[in-house]
């Protein structure tokens, strides 16, 4: 018997990619479309029965919580039918042996159909869709491999996930085409009924590789920007704009994943996304073949752990590779990091991103940074002030009638 070593105390994530990277979108900006070229043969771009079956039971015995989350990802998870998450769902409740079990699918919603929505209703999926804002700022990227805009069959997706009572949200890349509207931006998501909102910076850099990818991985320096990447000015500029929209009225009302994990940080409470946490390495990916990589944002041979047809999932993601992984968001932060003021609120966010050098000289800083400093020092006294409220017992949004009295 090979022995493995013992599980972290936390809840471990694998984002599973039933389809790779294969999408009905070619959304220019895409960071996964290319990660076709790790697939060996065209079978193993689609998972297999067998290894679905592999995978839930690894995936389930490798956790220590009783409440297990899957999340289904792409690529379009959407282009494999509906018989797929069914036999899922069955394989889950066989594994399961008590344990509660959740789904999160992330979609572009353009496949979305009555039949989709009633099966995600009746499962209590979590649906996140991908959508950019308004239809200018959306369409500017996003379109169908056809070269046609998708704005107009995303949101067809979104009034069938509303019709069928499907809680969704929202998660917008944020490029050159919208960092620079934050208030149409966020102004669009109300209008739509967008209770939860993700948004996400679009950093990406091309370079030129032996194994065919395009784009660098993170803590690595060079390459050169993509004409569709944010800069660190335009990152701070847009959080700023969208937080003074929000934290007028919609506090507890409307929850946006950055404000609520940086007032966690504040807080000293764990947050809900690993970009600002202090550690990663807890929230892997298994690819239609059954290779599993370190994240995400990381599917690189160099960053690939191994196939769950010949190791455990346990194994691999509560080992020692993992582990540094995890760790380097630690131990790669450069002096300049370690000496920041607002350390406790970012930790040297997502490791993608940091591939610059601080004003020592030393690697590893984030190329957001600037933009991040700016808005931690727009909201410092608002969140010093909804800490206080937390602390008292009283809900944060109580900032909202404090802005009231401001207000002319």
């Amino acid at each position: 018997m090979v022995n493995t070593p013992a599980p972290f105390a936390r809840p471990l994530y694998v984002m599973l990619k039933p389809v790779g990277s294969q999408c009905n979108l070619a959304c220019r900006y895409c960071y996964y479309l290319e990660k076709h070229v790790l697939c060996q043969q065209p079978s193993d771009c689609v998972m297999s029965d067998t290894l679905l079956e592999e995978f839930v039971h690894q995936y389930i015995e490798a956790q220590t919580a009783p409440d297990i989350l899957f999340t289904w990802h792409g690529g379009e998870p959407l282009l494999r039918p509906l018989s797929f998450y069914r036999r899922a769902l069955e394989l889950q409740r066989r594994y399961a042996r008590g344990r509660h079990i959740d789904n999160c699918l992330q979609t572009n919603a353009t496949l979305l159909t009555d039949e989709w929505c009633e099966f995600l209703s009746e499962n209590k999926f979590l649906v996140g869709v991908s959508i950019d804002g308004p239809l200018p700022m959306h369409d500017a990227y996003r379109h169908n491999r056809q070269g046609r805009p998708s704005w107009h069959d995303v949101m067809r997706g979104i009034r069938l996930l509303q019709k069928h009572g499907v809680e969704w949200n929202a998660m917008a890349a944020i490029s050159h085409a919208n960092v620079g509207h934050p208030r149409d931006f966020y102004l669009f998501f109300k209008s739509i009924d967008c209770q939860f909102l993700q948004f996400t910076p679009v950093v990406e850099r091309l370079v030129n590789r032996p194994d065919g990818l395009t784009l660098a991985p993170g803590l690595t320096e060079g390459g050169r920007l993509t004409s569709w990447s944010v800069t660190p000015d335009e990152w701070g500029l847009f959080l700023c704009g969208v937080y003074d929209e929000w934290v007028i009225r919609d506090v507890g009302t409307v929850f946006i994943q950055t404000f609520d994990a940086t007032l966690a940080n504040w807080a000293g409470v764990i947050p809900g996304v690993c970009s600002l946490s202090t550690m990663c390495g807890h929230a892997a990916v298994i690819e239609a073949d059954g290779d599993v990589y370190a994240c995400d944002h990381f599917v690189y041979p160099e960053y690939r752990l191994g196939n769950i047809r010949q190791q455990s999932l346990t194994a691999m993601l509560y080992g020692q590779r993992q582990q540094a992984f995890g760790r380097l968001k630690q131990t790669a932060l450069p002096r300049q990091c370690r000496e920041c003021r607002y350390l406790f609120a970012c930790h040297g966010e997502c490791p993608k991103n940091r591939f610059l050098r601080d004003e020592y000289g030393e690697p590893g800083l984030n190329y957001l940074c600037a933009g991040y400093r700016q808005f931690f020092d727009h909201v410092a006294a608002d969140m010093d002030f909804m800490k206080a409220q937390l602390d008292a017992g009283q809900p944060p949004s109580n900032i909202c009638r404090q802005k009231d009295k401001h207000i002319v």
